[in-house]
């Protein structure tokens, strides 16, 4: 039996649920690429959605992955707590307007190997079954700017 929707999450439920889709990504140190993703947020009945993203390439190789968890800073505001394989820790938190959200950093943690991670900004948009991102990133000596973006589809 799946536990109650905690109270405190009751506002991002529109996030509940698999998306799938594509983006593209694009960086100065690195070429241009395409990929597939798979998107789960979920519940354990606490006031925190579970987050877990897998990206591939059209080919079905791994690319990227992370999870973490998705909290509630009252109801408008929002903290994303995310884990890497790349040894990467990113916190961010931001706001919460209807079903657009915005997060900029406020931690990177970095393990000794990880690449140098400054910050970065997420802009996620729900609407009709649809979610839309972007994501901007500065790293390895670049400054803020655009880096990932993509169109999903709610999973029934």
């Amino acid at each position: 039996m799946a536990p109650e929707l905690h109270p405190d999450v009751a506002h991002l439920s529109f996030l509940l649920g698999t998306w799938k889709g594509e983006g593209r990504g694009e960086y100065p140190t690195i070429d241009d690429f395409t990929y597939i993703e798979e998107s789960t947020y979920g519940h354990v009945g606490k006031p925190f959605l579970t987050y877990s993203q897998k990206t591939r390439s059209a080919d079905g190789v791994p690319m990227h992955a992370e999870v973490g968890y998705v909290r509630p800073a009252g109801t408008s505001g929002v903290e994303l707590i995310l884990a890497h394989p790349s040894g990467i820790a990113e916190i961010q938190a931001g706001t919460l307007e209807g079903q657009r959200i915005r997060l900029h950093t406020t931690s990177v943690g970095l393990a000794p190997t990880a690449k140098d991670v400054r910050s970065l900004t997420r802009s996620i948009d729900v609407a009709d079954g649809h979610m839309h991102y972007i994501i901007e990133l500065a790293a390895v000596g670049q400054d803020l700017q655009f880096h990932l973006e993509a169109t999903l589809h709610h999973e029934a």
